[in-house]
């Protein structure tokens, strides 16, 4: 039986919240693009279908994110989960250097440190940037350019997928610093490692290798940027490439040391950036989730990130907390000391005196702060 005598409304329906007030161009700031969608067997371009691209602009800071930053993240991952021709969402950021270092000390030192208040509502904005990426009703790429550190590495593992550039290092930075990478690291990290494993890397603040990352199956591809003079493309040359084993150990993918990793850092820096392979491999990615059934395959990422949530959601009201609280305390001197490293010319505080003195039951006040933060250069 015909359905005709049913009245339809067909105008389409505006699902947006935000505009884009959120986006800019210039830095420091969160952009917004579409880019076509590119068939990766032929080059050709397909009408009416795009990635949305939402870049962390911000390289002169290694892409650190400011307030505004967060804000436009959010927005972006809302934004392109509302946009009907939009088939997957990529997360990257501008440059070569770094992906994201986490939150803009500059900004943590010179505003919010001492303002547990503020810090607070800054870090239910970072949860909610956290929630935007969790619940994007699209797949979220993270197209990791460099440097994917403490907030930068748990906003980056909160995506579904990671390409990374092969010079990427991965890693947390929050215990030296005055903070903690609860942030999402604590949370996903034992989903990927095993708990002692996750444990080390939450605590001992070591960068790994986008090759060790590859190799421990936390992040989907580790992808050559960087060729010679002679037009040859070129692993990054701070990584040990053979695999062996070292007093029992798997060396493959860990960084060089000492005067070898001086001269592989000298030789990395010869080098020009070619960013085709690993466009084309974000193409392939775009290409093989676009040729799947729209509402299996978000039904099937769902699946698989509600493992991810459960245990962020457990956890995320009461870290906004602490974390707001502390910056009377640890990270109020640990972003000072970070944010003054040009004056003092020490990025962190004086960690065996600041243990010392909490052994001796002293007060956290200034004759204390004084004493662990270092002094101004002759």
């Amino acid at each position: 039986m015909a359905l005709d005598w049913l009245t339809r409304d067909n105008e389409i329906k505006d699902h947006q919240i935000y505009g884009d007030e959120h986006f800019g161009t210039e830095s420091p700031c969160t952009v917004y693009e579409k880019k076509p969608l590119i068939n990766p067997e032929t080059g050709e371009t397909v009408e009416g279908l795009y990635s949305a691209w939402i870049t962390l602009n911000n390289p002169d800071q290694l892409n650190s994110y400011t307030t505004q930053m967060i804000k436009g993240v959010t927005a972006g991952m809302h934004k392109a989960s509302m946009e009907r021709d939009v088939m997957t969402i990529v997360f990257t950021a501008a440059g070569d250097r770094a992906f994201c270092t986490g939150g803009n000390t500059k900004e943590y030192a010179e505003y919010y440190s001492r303002r547990p208040l503020e810090y607070t509502q800054y870090m239910d904005l970072f949860s909610g940037m956290i929630d935007g990426i969790l619940k994007a009703r699209k797949p979220v790429i993270c197209r990791c350019n460099g440097m994917r550190i403490a907030g930068g590495q748990e906003i980056g593992q909160a995506c579904d997928y990671t390409v990374a550039a092969d010079t990427a290092s991965f890693g947390q930075a929050g215990t030296r610093h005055g903070s903690t990478p609860t942030g999402g690291s604590t949370d996903f990290l034992p989903w990927n490692l095993s708990m002692e494993q996750a444990m080390w890397q939450a605590t001992a603040n070591e960068l790994w290798s986008a090759a060790k990352m590859e190799r421990m199956g936390l992040i989907t591809k580790a992808i050559p940027i960087k060729k010679n003079s002679q037009g040859e493309w070129v692993r990054d040359p701070r990584v040990i490439t053979e695999q062996y084993v070292e007093n029992g150990e798997i060396v493959y993918g860990e960084f060089k040391k000492g005067e070898a990793f001086k001269a592989a850092k000298d030789e990395l820096k010869g080098l020009q950036t070619d960013w085709s392979q690993l466009v084309a491999f974000v193409d392939k990615i775009n290409w093989t989730l676009t040729n799947t059934t729209f509402l299996c395959l978000m039904n099937t990422i769902e699946s698989i990130r509600g493992k991810k949530k459960f245990y962020w959601d457990m956890q995320k009201s009461s870290q906004i907390y602490w974390l707001g609280a502390n910056m009377n305390m640890e990270a109020d001197i640990g972003f000072n000391a970070f944010n003054t490293q040009k004056i003092t010319g020490q990025r962190t505080i004086d960690f065996i005196k600041y243990r010392q003195l909490l052994s001796q039951a002293k007060t956290f006040d200034s004759e204390l702060i004084e004493s662990v933060l270092g002094k101004p250069k002759e």
